[in-house]
C-alpha cells in the first residue's frame, strides 16, 4: 500500500524531496545577483538565482563540483560537503573584466542569448539605434530621421517595423496593436543605452512567455537595477549632433537604491534640409528589499521627439540631377512623438527553487506622423501627403510562478506558469490627406480602437541524462473593437478569436561544453482590429510553424561556435496598409535558411566575433518568378573586434552587410545591398573617458532603406515605379567625454 501511495504522489503532486544545495548570490556590496547561473560538472544540473539572489540546485551530492557564474563576476569553484546539505550557503562573486570563459553552456532554449550577451557586455551600445543589432542576423534601417521606429529585418522578413518580432522592456510589450502607422510598430527610442544591463533574444516562435508578434524572433532588453557609479557623459559631432546624458545615484543603503537617469539629442543629420531633430528622455528605478525574501521594482519614464524629415526619394530625381542623394522632394515630412511608462514589478522567493514574479505597467503614447510617399501621383494639384495620428493609453500585467526544483522520478523536473493580461485603448487613429502639415483635405480614415489580449501558458523541462525536453503551450484571447467614425451613423463593431499555441524542444548536451537541440512551436501575430471586423473574424490571427535544428559548442574557454538549420512557414494572413487605409492579403509564406556564429577571446584585451545568416524566402501561391518576397533579406553579416579594457587605450571595429534583395515580386527591381563599417576609439584614465565615434568609417554610399514604389514628380505626365531610398549616413565624426563618480 504504501508504494501505490508513493506512486501515487509522483503522479499527482509531481515532486518528490531530493539532496540540494541551496542560498543566495549576492555581490561584494551584499546586493542580490539575479540570473547568474549554477552547475553542477558532476551531474550536469543547473539552475540560476532569482530576483532576489535566491537559488536551489537539486540531485546534488557531496563532493560535487559547482561553477558559479554570471558576465562580469569571476566564476567561483565549490566542492560540496555535508554542511552545504544542510544549511542554506552564501556566494559572494567577485567582480571581474568580462570573459566569455564566464559563459557556461546550459541545456535552455535561450542558451545562445547567453553567449551574445558577452557582445553587449565588452562593446555596449552607443545609440538607441545600435540596440537592436545586438541580436544576430537583426538588421534595422531608419528612413524618418531617428523619429520613426525603425525598419526590421530577421530571418527573411521584412518585419516593418515590428510585425513579426515581439519586443519588450523588462516586461512590457513595445510592440503597438493597431497602430497608425502599421501593426506592430515598436519604437525604442524611449529606452536610454546607458541603462542597458542585457539583451535577451530568440530566434523563432519557442517561447510560450512570449505571445503576439513572436514569429521570426523575440527580443527583451533588461535595464540595470542600480547603478555602480554615477555619470556624466555629452557627446558632440558632426550634422549639429549634440548629446547630453547624465545617470545620477540618489539612494543607495542595504535594503534601497534609487537612481535617475536622463538624455537629451539634438542632431540636423546630414540631410540638405535639417531635421531639427531633438529627443529627451527621463528615467527613474527605485527598488527596495522587502521582508521576506522579496524585491519591489518600480520604474517611471518619459520620451518625447520631434522631427523634420526629407522623406525617401526616387532614384530617378537623383540620376536626373534634379536633387542630390541628401536632397528631397517634400521636405515638409516629420512628425513628434512621446510615450510616459510606470511599471511595477514585484519578485518573491517562495523557498525551495519556487518563486513568483509580477508586473504590473501603464502606459500613455502618443504619436503624429506626416509622410509623402508617392508625390504627386494621386493629387496633380495639393500632392500626396498624409498625416497619422493615435492617441493611446495602453496597459497590462502578468504574474508567473516557477519552480526550478522538482523531481519526477528519476527525472530532474522544472515548470513555470503564467497567465497575464493587455488591453489597448485608442482614441482618435487615423488617417487623413493633409497640405503642408497645416490643412486637412480628406479624411481616409478614422476611428477609435479597443482590443484585449488575455493570456495564459505552462512549460516544463524534463532531464534525464543527457537530454532535456521542453513542452510547452500558450493560449491567447482577443476581443477586437472598432468604431467607426467616418460613418454618418454609429458603428461599432467586435470580434472575438482564440490562439492555441504548442511547443516543444529538445535539447542534448553530451558534454559540458557541447549541446545540439530541435525547437518546434507555433506562434503568431495579431492583425490590425480595423482588418479583423473588415474580415468577420476570419484568419485574422495567422499562424507561424517553426523547427530549428542546431548545435552550440565550446571547443575551448574562450571560443564558442553555432550553427542552425531552420524553416518558418507563415499562414494566410491580411495586412492593413496603414499608409492607404487598405486591406491587401499576402497569402502563405516559406522561409528556410542557416545560420552560424563564433565569438573568440584570445587574449583578456581581444575579442572578436562574427554571425553570418542565409535565408530563402518564397510566397507558396505565386508562380515561380513571381514568387518572391519583397525587401526579404536573403544573406547578412556581422562581426566586429574589441580591444582593451577599463583603463588605458580601448576601441573596436564593427561591420555590417546586406546582400542584394528583391523589392518586388519578380525581382525586376533590385534593393542594392551594403557593407558599412563602424569604429570608435576610447583613452581612459582614472574615472575620466575620452572617445571618438565614426559611423561609417570608410564613408560608402549605401542607401539605409528602400522600396519598389510607383510615384509621380510636378510635372511629370507619367509615373514611374522603381527604387525610392533613404540614403544611409555618410562619413560621421563624433566626440564623446565621459566622467564616473
Amino acid at each position: 500500500m504504501k508504494y501505490f501511495m508513493a506512486a501515487l504522489s509522483i503522479l499527482f503532486m509531481g515532486t518528490i524531496a531530493a539532496q540540494n544545495v541551496k542560498g543566495k548570490l549576492v555581490d561584494e556590496a551584499g546586493s542580490p545577483i539575479e540570473d547568474a547561473g549554477i552547475f553542477n560538472k558532476t551531474s550536469g544540473q543547473h539552475s540560476h538565482s532569482d530576483g532576489t539572489g535566491h537559488f536551489v540546485l537539486d540531485r546534488t551530492s557531496v563532493n560535487d563540483t559547482i561553477y558559479f557564474s554570471r558576465l562580469g563576476y569571476a566564476t567561483q569553484t565549490r566542492v560540496v560537503n555535508q554542511a552545504d546539505l544542510q544549511n542554506p550557503i552564501t556566494i559572494i562573486l567577485v567582480e571581474s573584466s568580462i570573459s566569455l570563459d564566464q559563459v557556461v553552456l546550459v541545456s535552455e532554449v535561450d542558451a545562445l542569448s547567453r553567449v551574445v550577451d558577452v557582445d553587449v557586455k565588452t562593446n555596449p551600445v552607443k545609440s538607441s539605434q545600435e540596440i537592436l543589432r545586438k541580436v544576430p542576423g537583426l538588421i534595422i534601417g531608419q528612413h524618418a530621421g531617428g523619429g520613426k521606429a525603425e525598419q526590421l529585418f530577421l530571418r527573411g522578413f521584412d518585419v516593418d517595423h515590428g510585425t513579426d518580432v515581439a519586443i519588450n522592456v523588462d516586461g512590457m510589450p513595445v510592440n503597438m496593436v493597431s497602430h497608425a502607422h502599421g501593426q506592430g510598430y515598436a519604437d525604442l527610442h524611449f529606452v536610454i543605452p546607458e541603462t542597458i544591463e542585457n539583451v535577451n533574444f530568440g530566434k523563432g516562435p519557442y517561447y510560450a512567455d512570449q505571445g503576439n508578434f513572436n514569429t521570426a524572433g523575440y527580443v527583451n532588453l533588461k535595464l540595470r537595477k542600480s547603478l555602480d557609479k554615477s555619470m556624466l557623459s555629452t557627446e558632440v559631432g558632426q550634422f549639429g549632433t549634440r548629446r547630453f546624458m547624465g545617470m545620477l545615484n540618489v539612494l543607495d543603503n542595504e535594503n534601497s537604491n534609487a537612481y535617475l537617469a536622463s538624455e537629451l539629442y539634438l542632431t540636423d543629420g546630414p540631410f540638405e534640409s535639417p531635421q531639427n531633430f531633438n529627443r529627451i528622455n527621463i528615467l527613474g528605478r527605485y527598488r527596495y528589499a522587502l521582508p521576506g525574501d522579496q524585491e519591489l521594482l518600480l520604474t517611471a519614464s518619459h520620451f518625447s521627439s520631434k522631427w523634420d524629415a526629407s522623406g525617401q526619394i526616387p532614384q530617378r530625381a537623383v540620376d536626373q540631377g534634379l536633387i542630390s542623394r541628401f536632397g528631397a522632394i517634400d521636405d515638409t515630412e516629420g512628425g513628434q512623438t512621446s510615450r510616459t511608462n510606470f511599471v511595477l514589478n514585484h519578485n518573491k522567493n517562495l523557498g525551495t527553487g519556487k518563486s513568483l514574479n509580477t508586473m504590473a505597467f501603464v502606459s500613455h503614447y502618443d504619436f503624429e506622423l506626416y509622410s509623402n510617399f508617392t508625390f504627386f501621383l494621386e493629387d496633380p494639384v495639393n500632392g500626396d501627403q498624409i498625416r497619422q495620428f493615435e492617441d493611446r493609453l495602453l496597459a497590462g500585467a502578468k504574474t508567473v510562478f516557477r519552480n526550478n526544483s522538482a523531481s519526477l522520478g528519476d527525472m530532474e523536473f522544472k515548470y513555470n506558469a503564467g497567465i497575464g493580461f493587455r488591453y489597448d485603448n485608442v482614441d482618435d487613429n487615423q488617417l487623413s490627406r493633409t497640405l503642408n502639415r497645416q490643412e486637412l483635405l480628406e479624411r481616409l480614415a478614422y476611428g477609435d480602437v479597443d482590443e484585449v489580449n488575455s493570456y495564459a501558458f505552462a512549460g516544463a523541462a524534463f532531464k534525464s541524462g543527457k537530454f532535456t525536453f521542453e513542452p510547452a503551450v500558450r493560449l491567447d484571447y482577443f476581443r477586437f473593437d472598432y468604431i467607426n467614425k467616418m460613418s454618418e451613423l454609429y458603428d461599432s463593431r467586435s470580434e472575438e478569436k482564440v490562439a492555441f499555441s504548442p511547443k516543444f524542444n529538445t535539447i542534448y548536451s553530451p558534454t559540458e561544453n557541447t549541446q545540439f537541440f530541435l525547437k518546434t512551436g507555433i506562434g503568431f501575430h495579431s492583425n490590425d482590429t480595423r482588418v479583423v471586423v473588415a474580415n468577420g473574424g476570419e484568419e485574422i490571427l495567422p499562424a507561424a510553424y517553426g523547427v530549428d535544428l542546431g548545435t552550440i559548442i565550446k571547443p575551448a574557454d574562450k571560443l564558442v561556435l553555432n550553427a542552425t538549420l531552420w524553416t518558418l512557414f507563415l499562414d494566410q494572413e491580411f495586412v492593413y496598409v496603414g499608409d492607404a487605409a487598405i486591406v491587401e492579403p499576402s497569402g502563405k509564406t516559406r522561409r528556410m535558411g542557416i545560420e552560424v556564429g563564433a565569438r573568440y577571446q584570445p587574449l583578456d584585451w581581444l575579442y572578436l566575433y562574427t554571425d553570418a545568416n542565409y535565408t530563402q524566402a518564397r510566397s507558396t501561391e505565386a508562380a515561380d518568378g513571381e514568387d518572391y518576397i519583397p525587401l526579404a533579406p536573403d544573406f547578412t553579416m556581422a562581426g566586429g573586434i574589441t580591444l582593451g579594457g577599463n583603463q588605458g587605450f580601448s576601441g573596436g571595429i564593427n561591420y555590417r552587410y546586406i546582400d542584394d534583395r528583391p523589392a518586388n515580386e519578380d525581382n525586376s527591381i533590385v534593393a542594392e545591398g551594403y557593407f558599412v563599417t563602424d569604429a570608435n576609439l576610447n583613452y581612459s584614465v582614472s574615472n575620466w573617458t575620452f572617445g571618438l565615434i565614426v559611423e561609417n568609417l570608410f564613408d560608402t554610399e549605401w542607401n539605409e532603406t528602400q522600396f519598389a514604389t510607383e510615384s509621380r514628380l510636378l510635372n511629370e505626365p507619367n509615373s514611374f515605379e522603381e527604387i525610392h531610398f533613404t540614403p544611409g549616413t555618410p562619413f560621421y565624426l563624433r566626440g564623446k567625454v565621459t566622467v564616473t563618480f
